[in-house]
């Protein structure tokens, strides 16, 4: 673990160990931090805090300059770390690192923008100036799916806006929090403004992060119902939370688009990392007339994938564990049961060797209906379920009928129809005719469950800032 500028055991002296979903095989073993060691993160955190919050942004913008070069030197290195610990394909490895990396050159310049305001006042004799300045220790929680980016897109605005920051990454995959840090260490941040701890059971460190009154925001990427725990608990000290939550983004094709263009990007961004993202597409709407040629294509690139290691250079790597493996398996064969019809896959794979690891083959459903749990439940995993429509006119309500709200897809030629759904979907990022709508420089969030504030963009660097007005008498 990394604390107050040092590498260290959990005061436990225990570690786990790190897996690779592919085979089964240790790769690693990192240290079992509790809640003594997230306590010292927080105390070195707190007490690094007023010097770096002092700090101008200029410096602040060259100490991520400096991280973004190291990142960009060592991409491949974190890359192989990434596919070897949590199955993804090497060149989407790759890109995420880049993607990471976007986020500490961003902020960067963002650090230089965070701009106060002068206020006419009613009165002759008063001014009123506002500033923005960083709320203090930032603690944040991050994922395994996206295990190199999910930091930087937190660390970056933190740092950026003045926070120190205490980070627990995902259980599943410690080693790239590891090699990410040595790139913060590299960079020369004064000791305390980045801590990692890493633990195998979330809660001890996640409990220090809500109670201890020295951390006043958290921010969390994961689950919906351990992002509402959080919000609760954090409402007792009134700490400011940002929630990254689950998605069931809903992928329309309307009448006038082009069922092979659309069925293209469907099978980039649907299996994209597996299917092991929170913006993937969950439910595919395809007109009656254009499900023929749709399905047609979209069999035709699916069946094409192969599955392996991360590193293998296939285009389908493992699921992170066997219960992803059980949900996906579970979901698939509710929907077969209710009517739905497999056009590809709809197995677990065990052949060449793929049985000493999480494999599902990519898999392709259609004749989805509401009755189905695939239909209401976020996946998290290659299976597309398609699902046909007759009448326009209820799409828009079709699509919104779901307690999440992260991402969307429209596919469509008209500028008119375009907008109609931009505007009226019920959810924070929209791709038109777009299967990647995300970017360092734009905003990142959900609405309803799917969680609360922005990451990423202007946006994002105010999610750590504090505003503050001085009324002036003169």
């Amino acid at each position: 673990m990394f604390i107050d500028g040092d590498w260290r055991e959990a005061q436990s002296g225990r570690r786990f160990n790190v897996s690779d979903p592919a085979d089964g095989e240790i790769i690693g073993q990192v240290p079992d931090g509790g809640a003594a060691d997230a306590a010292d993160a927080v105390e070195a955190a707190h007490n690094a805090f007023q010097a770096w919050s002092m700090q101008t942004a200029d410096k602040k913008a060259d100490f991520l300059d400096t991280a973004h070069r190291l990142m960009m030197e060592n991409q491949e290195h974190l890359a192989q770390t990434m596919s070897r610990e949590m199955g993804k394909p090497i060149r989407a490895s790759r890109n995420e690192v880049k993607y990471a990396a976007d986020f500490l050159r961003w902020f960067a310049d963002e650090a230089k923008r965070v701009y106060g305001r002068t206020i006419p006042s009613a009165r002759p004799d008063q001014r009123s100036l506002v500033l923005h300045q960083p709320v203090g220790v930032a603690a944040a929680i991050t994922p395994w799916n996206y295990p190199v980016s999910m930091i930087t897109r937190k660390a970056a605005p933190a740092l950026a806006a003045g926070c120190t920051f205490v980070l627990k990454p995902a259980e599943a995959t410690p080693l790239c929090a590891v090699e990410t840090f040595k790139i913060f260490e590299q960079a020369g941040l004064p000791p305390g403004v980045v801590n990692l701890v890493t633990a195998e059971d979330p809660v001890p460190v996640g409990e220090v992060f809500i109670t201890d009154p020295r951390v006043r925001k958290i921010t969390f990427t994961g689950s919906t119902e351990v992002g509402k725990m959080i919000a609760g608990r954090a409402a007792d000290q009134m700490k400011r939370v940002s929630l990254e939550l689950g998605g069931h983004a809903p992928f329309i094709v309307c009448p006038d688009a082009d069922p092979v263009h659309a069925a293209k990007g469907l099978s980039l961004v649907k299996f994209l990392n597996t299917g092991q993202a929170c913006i993937s597409p969950n439910r595919v709407y395809v007109h009656q007339d254009q499900l023929a040629p749709f399905l047609d294509e979209l069999k035709n690139r699916v069946s094409r994938l192969k599955a392996g290691s991360g590193r293998s250079g296939a285009g389908i790597g493992p699921l992170v564990d066997e219960h992803a493996i059980e949900k996906v398996a579970r979901q698939v064969q509710d929907a077969v049961e209710k009517g739905a019809d497999v056009i590809t896959g709809g197995r677990r794979l065990t052949e060449d060797g793929m049985d000493k690891g999480n494999f599902y083959a990519p898999t392709i459903l259609s004749g989805v209906t509401p009755e189905m749990a695939i239909y209401r439940e976020e996946t998290f995993g290659p299976v597309a379920p398609v699902v046909p429509y007759d009448n326009e006119a209820d799409l828009l309500a079709m699509a919104n009928d779901t307690h999440y709200g992260l991402a969307a897809y429209v596919y469509t030629r008209d500028l008119s129809t375009a907008m109609r759904y931009f505007e009226g979907l019920n959810f924070g990022i929209i791709g038109i005719t777009d299967i990647n709508p995300t970017a360092a420089a734009a905003p990142f969030g959900g609405m309803k469950e799917s969680g609360l504030g922005r990451e990423g963009a202007t946006e994002g660097i105010f999610e750590y800032l504090d505003t503050k007005c001085g009324g002036f008498a003169i």
